[in-house]
């Protein structure tokens, strides 16, 4: 397929082509539209930046305008790519084409979304958790929607939307047309395929674990403190719109405030963002009126605009196929593009994770294989080496510095030569006997008790043998205001000042610690006779 001219498209279509300048067809274009247009079930894969909404956008257009009474629905993972193909799709419509279109993505407000519904829309797009939150309430009806788009399916099972791909998918007939797009088919978008697609025909077109050719990538080796600096310096060079990724939406906040204080025309972008800022910020960066954007990987995908000139990993991401999906920010539908990665020490098993996936050296050094299958056998590897004994002499001193082995040292202290710490060596004197441990065998010391360890200490008296205690009838009687008191009461100790318990003679409370007790009367105090 040369051109659009010979898939014999509505006029209505062609002319939307041409205002779009969409004049030769991408490959994905040239091997998916053909098929869709004969209803097959397709699962594509292609390069970021390819023309991927061009490749399912025109099919659904056509049929749309060849059947009226049917609907179409596509879903996008995020927010920003629903607006992207929303607007795409719009465009490819006209201005002449009379078909309701909606857009449903979490953020916007409810009650518009209800008013678009109530219109009986032939065009959906949205994000599958608003979507199930429609279908939920009953206010979206799917029975007519005979066209489904599943863009970006990697991203949304990363993301967590299996459970709301499975029950949107209860509501859709079961005779439909299914476009399944990804970047890359793992085993579980495999899986996923054959339950929503039916003999699918397989699409791929160019390497998904590389970028396109127009993107020259570079690499700045710095520290953190650096890093900065080195960001300036880039963006000072670039002439258009710069994208910047940091790995945090507090860091977005920071750099691109951080960029304002330094005369640079910067917002930001991130997932806590209102919906309506999102759209703000966005326009504002299409409309050239900021030049620079700072973003997390919420504008990883998606995001078309075709000025930006440059992107710049401030942080790498945690994911290395997010990598591809930044840096296709750039080199849009053809141009050319420079992409820029800060790399730090604590990047380098990041670094390393990316290399391996696009399969390049990482650039530490210039002579490293850019495959590590390729890399040339070590010497004598067919030899198979000898594990290393305990028992081996590799680790003895005359192996490594060439002398004599030394003879084993003793252990006993009288037998082994005087080190540099000894009395003989530091004095002069002769080596002192070691101290025995018995304190029998040394001189008494002043304060030792007149016993020893060896059971010389004096047999203990019996209890009868010990002086006798004062009996209690013996001890010196307290004073007369307490003879009748309880016997388990505690009498103070006077007003000497050291308690702060008084003598009461009355008797009352008196507090020991943190209980109360009250003390009985006694017998010779006076009694309240009513």
């Amino acid at each position: 397929m040369e051109d659009f001219n010979s898939l014999k498209l509505p006029e209505l279509l062609l002319r939307s082509l041409v205002d779009m300048q969409f004049h030769k067809p991408t490959p994905i274009q040239a091997q998916t539209i053909p098929l869709a247009l004969e209803g097959k079930d397709i699962l594509g894969s292609a390069q970021t930046g390819t023309g991927k909404t061009g490749a399912y956008g025109i099919p659904l257009v056509y049929h749309l305008l060849n059947n009226p009474s049917n609907s179409a629905l596509v879903l996008t993972p995020t927010r920003e790519l629903a607006l992207q193909v929303s607007e795409i799709l719009k465009q490819l419509l006209g201005k002449k084409i009379n078909i309701q279109t909606t857009l449903l993505i979490g953020g916007a407000p409810m009650f518009k979304q209800l008013n678009q519904l109530k219109k009986k829309p032939s065009l959906i797009v949205g994000t599958p958790g608003r979507i199930n939150d429609h279908l939920k309430r009953g206010t979206l009806k799917l029975n007519n929607t005979n066209f489904i788009v599943f863009d970006e399916t990697d991203r949304m099972l990363d993301m967590g939307f299996e459970i709301q791909l499975r029950e949107i998918a209860k509501f859709l007939p079961e005779t439909r047309q299914t476009l399944m797009f990804s970047a890359t088919i793992s085993s579980n978008i495999a899986k996923i395929a054959q339950s929503y697609l039916k003999d699918p025909v397989r699409v791929t077109v160019g390497s998904t674990t590389s970028p396109v050719e127009n993107i020259t990538q570079e690499i700045l080796r710095s520290s953190e403190s650096d890093k900065y600096n080195m960001l300036r310096a880039q963006l000072d060079k670039t002439t258009g719109s710069s994208i910047v990724f940091v790995k945090t939406k507090m860091g977005t906040e920071k750099l691109a405030s951080r960029l304002r204080g330094n005369g640079y025309s910067a917002d930001a972008i991130h997932g806590d963002l209102r919906q309506r800022s999102r759209e703000n910020v966005i326009k504002a960066f299409r409309d050239r009126k900021n030049n620079v954007l700072i973003a997390t990987d919420v504008a990883a995908r998606g995001l078309d605009i075709p000025h930006i000139e440059c992107v710049v990993n401030y942080d790498l991401p945690q994911s290395p196929e997010d990598y591809l999906h930044r840096i296709g920010r750039t080199a849009r539908n053809g141009s050319n593009g420079v992409a820029v990665s800060l790399i730090t020490p604590q990047d380098n098993v990041k670094w390393g994770r990316i290399c391996r996936l696009m399969k390049i050296p990482t650039g530490k050094n210039d002579n490293e294989p850019r495959n590590y299958d390729d890399r040339p056998p070590r010497e004598n590897s067919g030899e198979r080496r000898r594990p290393k004994s305990k028992f081996s002499n590799s680790g003895d001193r005359s192996a490594r510095f060439g002398v004599d082995r030394q003879p084993s040292r003793s252990n006993n202290a009288s037998d082994r030569p005087a080190r540099s710490g000894d009395r003989s060596a530091r004095f002069g004197v002769d080596r002192q006997p070691s101290r025995s441990n018995s304190a029998s065998d040394r001189p008494p010391r002043s304060g030792d008790r007149p016993f020893s360890r060896s059971g010389d200490r004096p047999a203990r008296p019996h209890f009868s043998e010990r002086p006798n205690r004062v009996n209690a009838d013996e001890r010196p009687s307290r004073s007369n205001s307490y003879k009748g008191s309880n016997k388990f009461s505690k009498a103070p100790r006077g007003n000497n000042g050291n308690t702060k318990n008084k003598s009461n003679a009355g008797g009352g409370k008196f507090k020991f610690g943190h209980q109360q007790t009250k003390r009985a009367r006694s017998s010779s105090s006076p009694r309240n006779i009513a």
